[in-house]
């Protein structure tokens, strides 16, 4: 039996990679022009394999690229302090300790090798909000400097970059948009899981107004992903049932995350079962199986929702997100007023449990999350 052809909680590789050719070509071919875009997509799209996809394309044309991701980091000065590493490890350590060091006027790194080998820079003599926006101003320099040296073009991912807004005293948002837009040689992608944080920060009066293509990711078209599905089964030496790959996509809510999520459970059960046919009933077992694994987590999520809040997402669910404020869905799930409704609405919205789609719609972010309010919640 062939190893699982479907791919899911990491980025996919190449032959995982499904229906986004157009965004690709798009983004690798502006990267690689020194272009400042910004990719606003909700969670479970598929943005972080497209920027992966995109990076190793760079890499084959001999451009130098980083990844990092701005939310990872508990403050400003552990957001440069990681930046600099990462751009340290392109600049090829040990140099890092002389010229890479010497770039620094008022506020000299402190490197240094770790047991593993990995390497540590740290900025001991910052202490101050003033302080860290002066070293931001330095550390955001850098990559043109690097690519000067290195002389080769140079491409930096930040993933969740709307985190960046919440480093308030030190105008990031200013000093970044200062320092990239002088960087001919280096192309930036800004990608971001929360769409309305994102489009604030290239809203007008904010410094990124203007200041690069936009790229708004939106779904796979549902018929080629369904393919791709049967594709797969196939190749790997299991015959789907008519119309599986599509069911698979309908009740995934076409999320390629949840998607290849159920198409990876779906043919890891049927390999278990020795089964060399796939059908609509093993997809709907192993969905089974899934709630079941969920069910723990999806009731500690449900019981810490208020009454109110639990009624809109049963709406939400039911009424495939649309009218949700209208007398009936307010009479039939026992809703109050039109102003509570929207606050309840808000709060699963800022919880990360809903989404609001382009055509004003909102969905349940996790299809599983979906289908166990649908199955168990009254």
């Amino acid at each position: 039996m062939s190893l699982n052809p479907f791919v899911y909680g990491e980025v996919v590789p190449k032959s995982a990679f499904v229906g986004r050719a157009d965004e690709l070509g798009r983004l690798t071919a502006d990267l690689a022009d020194g272009q400042k875009v910004f990719l606003i997509s909700p969670r479970r799209y598929g943005k972080s394999s497209l920027i992966g996809q995109s990076l190793r394309a760079l890499e084959r044309q001999r451009v130098s690229t980083l990844e990092i991701t701005v939310s990872s980091f508990s403050s400003y000065v552990a957001f440069l302090e990681g930046y600099t590493r990462a751009l340290a490890t392109l600049a090829e350590a040990p140099a890092a300790r002389s010229w890479f060091v010497d770039l620094f006027s008022g506020y000299p790194p402190e490197v240094r090798r770790e047991s593993g080998g990995a390497l540590a820079i740290s900025f001991p003599t910052v202490r101050s909000a003033r302080d860290a926006a002066k070293l931001g101003a330095e550390v955001f320099a850098l990559p043109a400097r690097i690519a000067a040296r290195l002389r080769r073009r140079l491409v930096i991912a930040m993933d969740e970059f709307q985190a960046i807004s919440k480093y308030e005293d030190a105008n990031v948002e200013d000093t970044l948009r200062a320092a990239v837009q002088q960087q001919r040689q280096v192309g930036y992608v800004f990608a971001g899981s929360e769409p309305s944080l994102m489009e604030q920060m290239i809203s007008p009066r904010r410094p990124f107004y203007r200041a690069g293509p936009v790229v708004r990711l939106g779904r796979i078209p549902a018929d080629v992903f369904a393919k791709f599905l049967d594709d797969r089964f196939r190749r790997s030496g299991m015959t789907p049932e008519p119309g599986l790959g599509a069911a698979i996509v309908d009740v995934s809510g076409n999320l390629p995350y949840d998607v290849q999520r159920l198409a990876h459970e779906t043919w890891d059960d049927a390999a278990v079962a020795r089964r060399r046919r796939v059908t609509l009933d093993d997809v709907h077992a192993t969905l089974n199986r899934l709630l079941s694994e969920q069910e723990v987590f999806f009731e500690g999520i449900w019981e810490r929702l208020t009454l109110l809040q639990r009624a809109v997402l049963r709406a939400i669910v039911h009424e495939d997100g649309k009218a949700i404020m209208s007398a009936d869905n307010i009479a039939r799930y026992r809703m109050t007023r039109a102003s509570s409704i929207q606050i309840s609405l808000n709060r699963l919205l800022s919880l990360g449990i809903v989404h609001r789609e382009d055509d004003g719609r909102y969905t349940v972010v996790d299809s599983l999350m979906r289908e166990w309010v649908a199955r168990r919640t009254y």
